[in-house]
C-alpha cells in the first residue's frame, strides 16, 4: 500500500468535516464501547495494527471500506480527556451553540497542570470545571488525583485496542497498554464534545523492532533516550510507531512500555502502539483486583450502581480482559510500514539526553567523566513517576543525603501512585534524604509552580521535555535521565551513575562499551515530490470565494529546526485563558528570541526551519503567530500537531522544504530571526511560491507534495476557524 502525500489527500477531507453534522440529523443510538462489541471487527488482511484499531472508530466510511496510511477520516473516539485546558474548550465549546454533549461519558476532565496555583483565580477556574462536569455528567477528578495520562491508564480509559483522545500531546503514552492514543487539539475536544467526532489523517506507520534484552541497570527511560538521540532526523516525524519484538517487549515491564510510548511524542511522533501480550494482560488482571479495593474512593462510579450486584468496574473488568484475550487485533504478516527501524536492547547502556534537547543524547559512562555540577534534580511527570520509579530511586538514594546545595524535588504521577509508595516505605526513604513533595500534578515539567529552574542553573530530570525555557529559565541547561541516575545524581551533586554512590548498584564498566546496534529501512514509496518547477508546470486547485488566490509578503526567517510550542509560545501564559489576542501577539516567539517582537511585522510570511512547531499541543503557539499579523508560515516540515492547530485556527501553512534550504544556504543561520529582503508571491491554491531576491532574482519552489491548499483548509480559513466552522454549519442545518 502505497503512502498518499497530504496534499493530495487534503481535498477529501470537506466531506469528513461534514460528517459531524450527520449528528444533528439522525436519532441518537448511543455510544460505541469496545466492551459492547460482541464479534471482532472485519479488518483487512494487509492492515497493520494502527490502522485495524482506526478502523474501529471511523465512521461514515463507504460499505467495505478498508482504511488506510494517508487517509483523512471522521473518528468516533472512545474517550476525550482535557485537564486544566477544559476551561479554554468549555469557553470554544459555548460558542458553538451547543447545549449538551453528545456523548457524556466520552469525556474525562483530569485538573493536573497548575496544581500548585492557590490563587483565588485558578481556584475560580476548577471550581467553574467541577461544576461543568457535575452539569454533563462527565468523570472528574480533581487536583491531587494525578497527572490526567496516569489517571486514564489506571482508570481504564486507555484501554487496548481502543483509541483514546487527550488535548495533550502526551496522550502517546496510552500506547503502553496497547491503546491508541494520540493528540489533538482544544478546537476538536469541543468538537467532540458537541458532535462526539473529530477528524484524521491516518499517519504514516512506521515499526521499531527491540531486539535482545534489556540489560540488568537499563531501563525503558534509556530506550527511548537513545531513539530520540540515534534517530535524531525526523525519521519518524507525523509517523505513528508500532513496537515488536517478542524477547524484546518481553523484557520490558509495563511501566517501561509506558515510558517509552510518552516520549514518542519528543521522538516526533503522534502514537507509539505496544502489542498486547502476557503482560499487559496480568497487570489489566491485577487492576481489577485493586480497584476492587478503591471503588468507595472514586465518585465517578457513583454513575454506575451495582443494584445489588457484585462490582464490576466500567472499563477495567474479567469480561473486557476475556474480550480481548479471546479476539487479539494483531498487524496482518503483509501489512505496510513506511519504514522499519530496529534497536538491540542487549547493547544499550544508561544514556543521559540533552542539555535542552532530546536530540542530543550521550552515554552516561562519557557523561559522568565531564562532572557536570547540578542544581536541581526533578523525579516528577507522567513518563516516570510511578511506584516503580520510585521505588527504583528509593534503592539509590537510601541511607544518604542530597547534596549540599542541591534541591530534590518528588511528585507522584498520582495520589494511587504516592499512596503505594507511602505503604511500601519508599516515600518516607525519599523524605529522609532531603527530597521535597510536591503535589501530584504536572508542576515543574511545565514550568508552573516552585521548584523552577533559575538563570545558569543545572537541572537533571525525569521529565520527558527538556527544552529550553520550559522548566525555568531560557538561561538555564536540563538533562533527562532515568529516575535511578536522577537520584544518584541528586545525592551526588553532579550527573552520576547510581554506581558511584550505591554499591548494590550495576557498575557502568559492565555495560558494552560500544554505540547501541540500530538500522534503518525506508519503503521507497513515501518519497515525496519537493523539486522546483516552472510556471509551465502549474497545477491549480479551485479556489472557493472569499478565499485569497495569492499572498504577498517579505520572508522573515526564523531558522531553527525543532522550534518547539515552548519557544513560541511559553508555559508560563499558556493556562491564563482569558490573555487577548493583542497580548498573546506581545509573547509570541519569547523564548525563541526575544528580538522577535521588534522585527516581525504585519504582514509578513514567516518562514521556519525543519519540524517545526514540535512538542505540546497548546493552541495558543498557532493563534499566537497568526495574532502578531503574520499572514502565512511557511517550513521545511511542520508537526502534525501544530499543523492541526493551524488549520484548526485559520492560519495558513505550506512546507516548502527546498526554500527553507536556500535561505539557510544563502541568509545563514548566525542569526535566530532576521529580516531576508526576499519577497514572495505565493499562489495558495497551486502549491507555488515565487521568491524575489536581490542575490539570485527570480526563483519557483513547489510546495511539498506538489499541490495547493485544498477546499478544507479553504473552508475553514473563510470561516476563520473549525470553531466558526461547526456553529455555522449547525446554524445553517438548524
Amino acid at each position: 500500500m502505497a503512502f498518499f502525500p497530504r496534499s493530495k489527500l487534503i481535498n477529501t477531507l470537506s466531506s469528513n468535516l461534514k460528517c459531524y453534522l450527520s449528528t444533528y440529523k439522525r436519532r441518537n443510538t448511543g455510544f460505541r464501547t469496545f466492551a459492547s462489541l460482541n464479534t471482532p471487527i472485519d479488518t483487512s488482511p494487509s492492515q497493520n495494527l494502527i490502522e485495524k484499531i482506526v478502523q474501529k472508530y471511523a465512521v461514515g466510511l463507504p460499505p467495505g471500506h478498508k482504511v488506510r496510511s494517508g487517509e483523512f477520516v471522521t473518528i468516533q473516539p472512545e474517550h476525550v480527556m482535557t485537564h486544566d485546558n477544559t476551561a479554554a474548550v468549555m469557553t470554544k465549546f459555548k460558542s458553538i451553540g451547543v447545549q449538551k454533549f453528545k456523548f457524556p461519558q466520552q469525556a474525562v476532565f483530569t485538573l493536573d497542570h497548575d496544581v500548585q496555583n492557590k490563587s483565588d483565580k485558578n481556584l475560580k477556574k476548577y471550581f467553574s470545571i467541577q461544576e461543568f462536569a457535575k452539569q454533563h455528567n462527565v468523570d472528574f477528578y480533581p487536583a491531587g488525583r494525578g497527572i490526567g495520562h496516569q489517571i486514564l491508564i489506571e482508570e481504564g480509559y486507555a484501554f487496548p485496542y481502543t483509541l483514546t483522545v487527550a488535548s495533550d500531546s502526551h496522550s502517546n503514552m496510552y500506547g503502553g497498554v496497547g491503546c491508541l492514543g494520540t493528540p489533538i487539539v482544544r478546537t476538536d475536544a469541543a468538537a467532540i464534545w458537541a458532535t462526539g467526532k473529530t477528524w484524521w489523517q491516518i499517519p504514516p506507520v512506521v515499526k521499531v523492532e527491540l531486539k535482545g534484552q534489556l540489560q540488568k541497570g537499563a531501563t525503558g527511560k534509556d530506550v527511548i533516550v537513545t531513539l530520540c538521540g540515534l534517530f535524531n532526523n525526523d525519521e519518524v516525524l507525523n509517523c505513528a510507531i508500532e513496537f515488536t519484538g517478542d524477547e524484546g517487549i518481553r523484557s520490558l515491564s509495563l511501566e517501561d512500555r509506558l515510558t517509552i510510548a510518552n516520549m514518542t511524542t519528543e521522538w516526533g511522533a503522534l502514537a507509539g502502539v505496544f502489542p498486547v501480550d502476557e503482560i499487559t494482560i496480568q497487570w489489566l488482571r491485577q487492576r481489577v483486583a485493586k480497584l476492587e479495593l478503591t471503588k468507595f474512593e472514586n465518585e465517578n462510579l457513583l454513575k454506575h450502581p451495582s443494584n445489588g450486584q457484585q462490582f464490576k468496574h466500567p472499563r477495567i473488568n474479567h469480561e473486557r480482559i476475556d474480550a480481548i484475550e479471546r479476539d487479539p487485533i494483531k498487524a496482518s504478516p503483509n501489512a505496510y510500514y513506511a519504514k522499519y527501524l530496529t534497536l538491540d536492547l542487549s547493547t544499550l547502556s544508561p544514556h543521559v539526553s540533552g542539555p535542552n534537547s532530546v536530540k542530543i543524547s550521550t552515554p552516561l559512562s562519557e557523561l559522568e567523566k565531564r562532572n557536570i555540577a547540578i542544581n536541581k534534580a526533578y523525579l516528577l511527570s507522567c513518563v516516570n513517576s510511578r511506584a516503580t520509579d520510585l521505588h527504583a530511586a528509593a534503592q539509590v538514594i537510601q541511607g544518604k543525603k542530597v547534596a549540599e546545595g542541591v534541591k530534590f524535588y518528588v511528585a507522584a504521577a498520582s495520589s494511587e501512585v504516592q499512596k503505594d509508595a507511602e505503604n511500601s516505605g519508599d516515600w518516607q526513604i525519599l523524605l529522609d534524604a532531603g527530597a521535597k513533595v510536591l503535589p501530584a500534578g504536572c508542576g515543574p515539567c511545565i514550568g508552573l509552580g516552585v521548584g523552577l529552574l533559575e538563570d545558569g542553573e543545572v537541572g537533571i530530570s525525569a521529565t520527558n521535555r527538556n527544552y529550553k525555557g520550559r522548566m525555568g529559565s531560557p538561561n538555564a541547561q536540563t538533562y533527562l535521565a532515568s529516575p535511578e541516575v536522577v537520584a544518584a545524581s541528586a545525592i551526588a551533586g553532579k550527573i552520576a551513575s547510581p554506581s558511584l554512590v550505591s554499591s548494590s548498584a550495576m557498575t557502568l564498566s559492565s555495560f558494552n562499551s560500544h554505540p547501541p546496534k540500530i538500522s534503518i529501512t525506508i519503503n521507497p514509496e513515501i518519497a515525496s515530490i519537493t523539486s522546483p518547477v516552472t510556471h509551465a508546470q502549474e497545477s491549480a486547485t479551485q479556489t472557493l470565494s472569499n478565499f485569497p488566490e495569492s499572498i504577498h509578503g517579505e520572508l522573515l526567517f526564523c531558522h531553527a529546526d525543532n522550534m518547539n510550542t515552548d519557544a513560541i509560545y511559553p508555559g508560563k501564559y499558556t493556562y491564563m485563558d482569558d490573555l487577548p489576542l493583542e497580548y498573546m501577539a506581545k509573547v509570541a516567539m519569547e523564548n525563541y528570541d526575544p528580538n522577535f517582537q521588534k522585527i516581525a511585522k504585519s504582514g509578513d510570511i514567516l518562514v521556519g526551519g525543519f519540524n517545526f512547531g514540535t512538542g505540546s499541543s497548546r493552541e495558543q503557539a498557532a493563534t499566537a503567530i497568526k495574532a502578531k499579523g503574520i499572514q502565512l508560515l511557511i517550513a521545511g516540515s511542520l508537526s502534525e500537531t501544530f499543523k492541526r492547530n493551524g488549520i484548526n485556527n485559520a492560519l495558513l501553512l505550506l512546507e516548502v522544504p527546498d526554500l527553507v534550504n536556500d535561505l539557510k544556504k544563502i541568509i545563514g543561520t548566525r542569526t535566530l530571526c532576521q529580516r531576508t529582503n526576499w519577497h514572495a508571491k505565493v499562489l495558495l491554491t497551486k502549491g507555488i511560491v515565487i521568491v524575489d531576491s536581490a542575490d539570485d532574482g527570480e526563483k519557483v519552489y513547489r510546495v511539498k507534495g506538489g499541490s495547493g491548499l485544498g477546499s478544507s483548509v479553504q473552508e475553514l480559513w473563510v470561516a476563520d476557524g473549525l470553531e466558526n466552522w461547526i456553529r455555522q454549519s449547525i446554524v445553517k442545518n438548524v
